[in-house]
């Protein structure tokens, strides 16, 4: 396997340790500094939010840089943000890290998933994308759920210390471990939003916000929304969480073989169809321990077996803009996450707690009719003689 590639997958893996871990430390950080629930959840909004936003405008002003140099500035200012978290006196001091935190997934993911890319022949970029990204699902099968026990052990503090050490560790092998990568090309901001204006990129980049909408609406308060199963127990919940990982790991690498031998228009259909029903049927199986490790294993397999044939279908329709559009996926991504944790607060003001999962399955139904209207468009201009990039596949 391609060294490179490995580690950037650590880089992403420091990342994801991050972005998925808070959600099971949210009910100590909210008693800690006496805040409610849906307070404590905008930790995880605004650190998408920063990341959602600042992806487009750091890769256009730092498109100068070597791409080494930026994966290493990334992770100095996202370990500079975990850390202020670990310290942080006041949710307003921590609200303010996780901004921080979030400028630097926002330099250090984007780069890294278009260097993997652009390391490999293109027949081998969907696996090369997988590898990248099993680092940020392998967080959800290691990185979270050891940061929650560790919380759960004690105070929810020790939890972002063990992230600062993971994105420390990272750094360090990054620099130790990945050869010089020449930047890009000079690209305006512009130039980087250009692609939207092919309505096949737009309903792209909207399923993929809707889908993970849906998701993190659920994943934000997983605490809450399972705590029929946990009953407060944070190594129930670890456990959970494990099992979530390790299916999103599998979920992930399969699809990214899958994808390079059917395309991606199966594989995306599959996973947004199976992930509808699923999260319709949480309420039910969130109450009893079998139901909710079942629900558990397919959310994290269609889940994370979505993001790589999304990826793969935005590179198919325009190979020569593959860092733009990768980097706006990841921002359609984050906006999504960060939505998420509105939404979800929302639903539970508004919903029973154990009701979130009809909300997301239905963020998750309408990204299903967003993607077939993306594949009407691919296929219309297709059939009417518009040729796609030569490395496009009819089964995008």
């Amino acid at each position: 396997m391609d060294r490179r590639l490995i580690v950037l997958a650590a880089g992403m893996f420091a990342i994801g340790t991050d972005s998925f871990v808070v959600a099971g430390i949210l009910p100590q950080v909210a008693q800690s500094l006496g805040v409610s629930i849906g307070v404590a959840g905008q930790m995880v909004t605004l650190y998408a939010l920063s990341y959602a936003l600042l992806s487009p405008v750091i890769a256009a002003a730092l498109a100068h840089w070597p791409r080494k140099r930026l994966l290493l500035a990334g992770l100095a200012v996202f370990v500079i943000g975990n850390l202020i978290t670990a310290v942080a006196p006041t949710i307003e001091w921590v609200l303010a890290s996780r901004l921080i935190a979030g400028l630097g997934a926002a330099m250090f993911s984007p780069t890294a998933t278009a260097a993997g890319a652009s390391l490999v022949p293109p027949e081998k970029r969907a696996h090369a994308l997988a590898i990248v990204i099993a680092g940020l699902t392998s967080a959800t099968a290691l990185g979270s759920p050891i940061g929650t026990f560790i919380g759960g052990l004690g105070d929810w503090r020790a939890t972002m210390w063990f992230v600062t050490a993971v994105g420390l560790a990272a750094g360090a092998a990054v620099c130790a471990m990945l050869p010089h990568i020449p930047a890009l090309p000079a690209v305006t901001l512009r130039q980087r939003l250009a692609p939207l204006k092919d309505s096949r990129v737009v309903l792209t980049l909207l399923t993929t916000l809707a889908a993970y909408s849906g998701m993190f609406a659920v994943y934000t308060y997983i605490g809450v929304t399972f705590d029929r199963v946990t009953a407060g127990k944070p190594e129930v919940l670890a456990g959970l969480l494990l099992l979530w990982g390790c299916a999103a790991t599998a979920g992930n690498l399969g699809a990214g073989k899958l994808t390079d031998r059917f395309g991606s228009r199966t594989i995306i259909y599959g996973a947004l169809a199976l992930s509808t029903v699923n999260f319709a049927l949480l309420p039910l199986a969130s109450a009893h321990l079998w139901s909710a490790a079942l629900s558990i294993v397919v959310w994290g397999v269609c889940g994370w077996g979505l993001l790589v044939p999304q990826q793969h279908r935005l590179i198919s329709l325009a190979p020569a803009s593959a860092p733009l559009l990768l980097g706006l996926n990841s921002a359609a991504l984050y906006i999504g996450v960060s939505a998420a944790g509105v939404v979800g607060a929302a639903s539970i003001a508004m919903l029973d707690k154990h009701q979130i999962g009809l909300v997301g399955a239905a963020l998750l139904a309408a990204a299903f009719l967003i993607a077939q209207q993306a594949d009407r468009l691919i296929r219309k201009e297709q059939n009417s003689g518009q040729m796609l990039p030569a490395t496009a596949s009819p089964n995008q």
